[in-house]
């Protein structure tokens, strides 16, 4: 597979121990999904990375390119997951 046919890798904006977030973590490695962590400010305030991304602060939050998703909140993000990459 060349460069240019590979799939965009997925994102993760998430909090260092936060369960929310975990719980996506664990989703991604059940589904062997390809992803990276982007771990963001404490601080609610401080996460202007977040809201550029999906309109609001609060994490996780999944960037999936290939699929053009950007998602936010545990239960939809991982339901997301469960419908694209669960095989179902």
């Amino acid at each position: 597979m060349t460069d240019a046919q590979k799939p965009e890798t997925v994102t993760l904006y998430r909090l260092q121990a936060c369960p929310f977030c975990e719980r996506v973590v664990r989703k991604l490695r059940e589904y062997d999904v390809e992803y990276r962590s982007r771990f963001v400010e404490p601080l609610h305030s401080r996460r202007d990375i977040v809201k550029e991304v999906s309109g609001a602060r609060s994490v996780p939050v999944l960037v999936d390119p290939s699929h053009g998703a950007t998602l936010s909140e545990s239960d939809t993000i991982v339901d997301y997951l469960d419908s694209v990459y669960g095989g179902s």
